[in-house]
Parts: C-alpha cells; sequence; structure tokens
C-alpha cells in the first residue's frame, strides 16, 4: 500500500525525488562492502592458522572485543566526518571523499599481510566516517518540512542498505568461508568501487542538495550558520539526544549479529537442510532479506495511524522499535537451553531472533534518521548526524563487552539479560514520552495540514479513512 504524497510540480520517480535512488544505490553498494566484510570478520579472526582457509587463531573473546573495538570506531568516525562536511566541504564533496578511501580501505584488506589488515581497518573506519553521515544528510535534504514523505524516503533508503547487506552475506560470505577470506575482502572493494562510480554519474540529480552551505548564495542560510541556537532549537537537540539512549541500548543488542550470535550459528547451531550445511555467515543475510520484504509495509502501517490521527510519532515508534527487538532475544534463550540440554539447537531459533530484530529495527533506526532532519538546527545537520552514528559506534562497542561476557557467564544469562533490559527501558522511555515530545514544539504537528496548503495529493485514499 502507498503512503506517498506528492509536489504537483516536481520531477519524481515512484513518487520521490530522483536523487533518492542515485543515494539509493550509493548506499546499497557501501553498506555490500561493510556487511561483506562484517559477515566474515569475526570468523576469519577465530579460524584456526591451520586450517585450508586459514585465520588468525583468535580466542572467541579476542575476536569480539576488536570487532567492538572496530564497529564502535567505524560510527564514532562520523563525528569528525559531519563535522569536516558542515565547515569544509558540504555533504555531496565528504561523500565522495568517503567513498575513495573505502575503496582503497577494502581493497588494501585482500592483501594478506597484518600491516595490510590493520591499515585497511583504518581507511574502512575513515571512510564510514565521511560518507554514512552526510548521505543520509542528504536523504532528508530532498524533502521539504512537512512532507509526509519524508519518513517512507527513509525507509526506501533503508531498503538500499540492506539490499546490500543481503546480497554481500551471501556473495562475500559464501566466497570468505569457502574459496578464502581475503578473496572475500577484496570482493567487498569491488561493491564499493561499482557505488562510487554510480554516485559519480547521478551528480546531475544531486545539484541542489548536499552543497556547503558557507558558501550558499540564501541569505537565510548564511544567517542560519551564524546566529547562536534559539530556545527551540536547544530544546530540540536535548530531545535528540535523550532518544540516543535508545540508539545505543538498541545496537548494543542488535549488534550481537555479527558477533556473538554469529559464533552461536557456527558452533552451536545445526545447520544442516536436506543434506547440506548452511553457511554461518548467511545467518547475517536474514535480518537484510526481512527488510526488504517488510521494509515498506512497517513504514505504510506508520503512516497510516499518523494520517488517522493514532499515535505515530518518532520517540513512540522507537521506543516500541527498542521493545520489539528485545523481544526477539528471548528465541535466542530458547535456542541457548535447547542446546544445553541436547548439544545443538534448531536453526528456526535464529530465525524468529532475526525477524523480531528486523521489526524493531524498522521502528527505530530509518525513523531516527528521519527525526535528526526534522529536529537538527541547519547549522549542525550532518554533526547532528555524525553524533547519530557515534551513539550507534557506542551501542556496538556495548555489544562487543556483552559478547566477551558470555564466555563467563554463558549465552543463555546474555541472551536472557538482553531481552529484560531492552524491554523495561523501552517501558521506561514510553512512561516520559508526552513530557519529551513538548520539546519538540510541534516540529511533527499538522504535517497532514502543511501538505494539503503546499498542494499535495495523498497518493493512496484508503488513507483518508
Amino acid at each position: 500500500m502507498s503512503t506517498t504524497a506528492k509536489p504537483i510540480h516536481q520531477k519524481e520517480l515512484f513518487g520521490h525525488p530522483v536523487g533518492l535512488y542515485v543515494l539509493f544505490f550509493t548506499e546499497m553498494w557501501e553498506r555490500f562492502s561493510y556487511y561483506g566484510m562484517r559477515a566474515i570478520l569475526v570468523l576469519y579472526l577465530v579460524a584456526a592458522t591451520q586450517e585450508d582457509n586459514a585465520g588468525l587463531g583468535w580466542t572467541n573473546g579476542e575476536a569480539l572485543a576488536l570487532y567492538g573495538w572496530y564497529t564502535m570506531l567505524v560510527y564514532v568516525a562520523s563525528i569528525p566526518g559531519g563535522w569536516i562536511a558542515d565547515k569544509f566541504l558540504g555533504q555531496k564533496k565528504s561523500v565522495l571523499y568517503g567513498g575513495i578511501l573505502l575503496v582503497a580501505g577494502h581493497s588494501i584488506l585482500a592483501i594478506e599481510q597484518m600491516w595490510a589488515f590493520y591499515t585497511g581497518l583504518g581507511l574502512i573506519i575513515a571512510g564510514v566516517g565521511m560518507l554514512k553521515p552526510n548521505i543520509s544528510t542528504m536523504v532528508g535534504g530532498l524533502y521539504k518540512q512537512g512532507d509526509i514523505r519524508r519518513d517512507k524516503g527513509f525507509t526506501i533508503f533503508y531498503i538500499g542498505i540492506n539490499v546490500g547487506a543481503f546480497l554481500s552475506s551471501l556473495i562475500v560470505g559464501y566466497v570468505g568461508e569457502v574459496h578464502g577470506w581475503h578473496y572475500g575482502f577484496g570482493l567487498a572493494g569491488i561493491g564499493m568501487a561499482l557505488g562510487l562510480i554510480q554516485y559519480l554519474v547521478g551528480q546531475k540529480y544531486l545539484t541542489h542538495v548536499g552543497n556547503f552551505t558557507g558558501n550558499s548564495d540564501n541569505e537565510e542560510e548564511k544567517a542560519a550558520m551564524k546566529r547562536p541556537l534559539t530556545k527551540v532549537e536547544k530544546d530540540r537537540v536535548i530531545v535528540l539526544f535523550i532518544s540516543f539512549l535508545l540508539v545505543i541500548v538498541f545496537w548494543g543488542a542488535f549488534e550481537q549479529a555479527g558477533g556473538l550470535m554469529n559464533i552461536y550459528a557456527m558452533d552451536n547451531t545445526d545447520r544442516m537442510l536436506l543434506g547440506w550445511e548452511v553457511p554461518a555467515s548467511w545467518f547475517q543475510s536474514l535480518n537484510a532479506m526481512f527488510i526488504i520484504f517488510l521494509g515498506t509495509t512497517v513504514a505504510a502501517y506508520w503512516a497510516r495511524r499518523k494520517l488517522k490521527g493514532k499515535i505515530a510519532t518518532s520517540l513512540f515508534k522507537m521506543i516500541i522499535g527498542l521493545i520489539i527487538m528485545g523481544t526477539g532475544f528471548f528465541f535466542m534463550s530458547a535456542a541457548s537451553s535447547q542446546f544445553e540440554s541436547s548439544g545443538s539447537s534448531a536453526m528456526y531459533w535464529l530465525v524468529l531472533a532475526y525477524l523480531f530484530h528486523t521489526i524493531g529495527e524498522l521502528c527505530i533506526s530509518p525513523v531516527a534518521l528521519s527525526y535528526i532532519t526534522k529536529l537538527a538546527p541547519l547549522k549542525y545537520a550532518s554533526l547532528m548526524m555524525g553524533v547519530y552514528f557515534a551513539m550507534t559506534g557506542f551501542g556496538n562497542k556495548l555489544a562487543g563487552l556483552l559478547g566477551e561476557a558470555s564466555e563467563k557467564l554463558g549465552e543463555f544469562t546474555i541472551f536472557t539479560g538482553i531481552a529484560g533490559f531492552c524491554v523495561l527501558f523501552g517501558l521506561l522511555v514510553l512512561v516520559f514520552r508526552k513530557k519529551l515530545e513538548t520539546l519538540t514544539h510541534g516540529a511533527e504537528d499538522n504535517e497532514r495540514e502543511i501538505l494539503e496548503q503546499e498542494g499535495y495529493e495523498l497518493a493512496d485514499p484508503d488513507l483518508n479513512e
């Protein structure tokens, strides 16, 4: 069911600016490279040095520690990446330079030397820091204030992320596990190169978004960059930082996927299917696959609630997303119990866990991206997006610490503890939701009225019922 609303005199494709699809495919290939490498990183680190497809022979704890630091730094680098864009380059050029760094980083990982391994990780950290916050901010810049299509646009963009993640988990995961880890790393670099080429070709559709505002001819934009923040802007920043607590907790739990759940799939799960053993890294594709199939459905559900006058604020969606995702870990608790009693656990526990994690993610992650573009002051637009991704990074580090703790506490304790904490924390924030939303000063109010005043037409009449 479509939930789009479109301005009458704007060139579009499927109800959205053409530039959205340029950014869609750029991010798709960037995520292909990142998630492809992520799918095999921990497996490469723990693989024995004497195997045919030799790894580094690290312990699970050592591998999860590096994984936590790496995934944290990847996103924390978004703070300087956003600051550089706001102060010097603009978002468009920052995305370009980030893509170049990523191609170099993934390509160097294909070299079987430890110096290349650490150099490649460093370049990827810098590249994601430049690209990730700025391409997301550019998506928001495609839509006017009050455009109800913004949340849907971010969901479409998010589907692009997960098309890349889905393909990479299968293709890079298979190549890495079967043919050689460094072939997988190199393949990830090829994917990023395709994304960079596509971004350059599509520049004609991005002429009015992502430019450096310091050189803007718009006097209002120049003034907004120089004046101090107003009371309304300060209150909105406060709400954003509080919402980032949800982000840290969410990703601290969710990112068990690339670490503890990845190892659990490899070591403790019966992966035989019709006489064939499913590669452990393939389970990483479940989340992306579910997002591709459920992304527009979840977005349509929330849009329908909003247009019918029911609670569908960004903060409410994020709270519900955290609770749903946390509930998914109870399936991992069940898997751990089955393993302790029988020596292996069924694959369907992982499938169910990833399904709930995906629904939760669709309620929080694309919504948070859109929320930032609604509330962040113009002068700090990319920086606030960078702070969001930094919070994601801290969540990743928390995930690594929890994964390490499982060696002492056991998987059942960790999975059950994560589930309980996420649900309780979500319910706690829900109690204060209305009070927090008053600090947004109506940033999400009257969206439908604004659309009607500006000559928009709702694409689906069923949403008016």
